[in-house]
């Protein structure tokens, strides 16, 4: 895939991609994250998983800039404050759990949205940003979908939609919030491979959120726990996936095996007297 200029605020690859000190995130005067400190190095793919209302989505929302925690963030050595928004998309891709869709919009328009950061004040794409687009749709089985209404589509269709106009933009790091909730099992797997493979190739620096613990053990450098708005555990997937830390904070009974990429995260129901 042919990527822009990389912008000027991205440092060398030994200046993590994301350095996160103190984080403290409250919605509506509800604390949600509190003293959160966590760094991901560049080309590095963390992900962060806990129980229902733990924060991982609030989390990643403060990272790209989507909630108000300037002084606490800093992207490749830039403090978050100092990110113009235009500047942002070109260091920052975020694919959300339940992006707005704008009505009557479709697939070709919505994915090309991701290029706006490369198109000058009233100009239009160029002949370059619609062969990225193009790619993208042809890497994601969407190449038949470029007139589709985006609101005719499937919830694992637009999810691949979504996750187009996220890597059109052609940031250096990419932001997955649930990137594989509404897809059936072959093509979480096409989506995630692919995403490794700009991970591996073009130096992409991933941080997801997932609840398919085994599909996240697969993937992942590092994993988070967060539990109740703070970390409770960060380390391999082989520490982190742990029957007792499992149990404790997501209150389940699970078996966890050894697997071929991670560990494997089972379900198991609760002995009976």
């Amino acid at each position: 895939m042919t990527r822009p200029e990389v912008p000027a605020v991205v440092s060398p690859a030994e200046v993590p991609a994301v350095e996160v000190r103190g984080l403290q995130v409250k919605l509506d005067g509800v604390p949600i994250l509190a003293g959160i400190d966590l760094t991901v190095r560049s080309g590095e793919w963390v992900t962060v998983i806990g129980p229902n209302g733990a924060g991982k989505s609030t989390l990643l929302r403060a990272v790209g800039g989507l909630l108000p925690a300037p002084d606490a963030v800093r992207l490749f050595g830039t403090p978050l404050r100092d990110l113009r928004r235009r500047e942002r998309a070109r260091v920052v891709a975020t694919v959300a759990q339940s992006p707005v869709v704008p009505p009557g919009m479709a697939v070709l328009d919505y994915v090309l949205l991701g290029r706006n950061p490369y198109i000058p004040p009233l100009g239009r794409e160029s002949a370059t940003d619609l062969a990225v687009v193009h790619e993208l749709l042809d890497r994601l089985d969407l190449g038949g979908f470029h007139g589709r209404e985006l609101a005719t589509l499937s919830g694992g269709e637009r999810q691949r939609v979504f996750l187009a106009r996220a890597l059109a933009q052609g940031a250096t790091l990419l932001l997955l919030d649930e990137p594989t909730s509404a897809l059936d099992i072959g093509h979480q797997q096409e989506v995630l491979e692919l995403v490794d493979q700009l991970r591996r190739t073009e130096g992409l620096t991933v941080v997801a959120t997932m609840h398919d613990l085994s599909i996240a053990g697969e993937y992942a450098d590092r994993m988070v726990l967060l539990a109740n708005g703070r970390i409770a555990a960060t380390g391999t997937p082989d520490q982190v996936l742990t029957e007792d830390l499992l149990s404790h904070h997501y209150r389940a009974h699970v078996t966890v095996i050894p697997g071929p990429h991670g560990p494997l995260v089972l379900p198991t129901r609760p002995s009976h007297p």
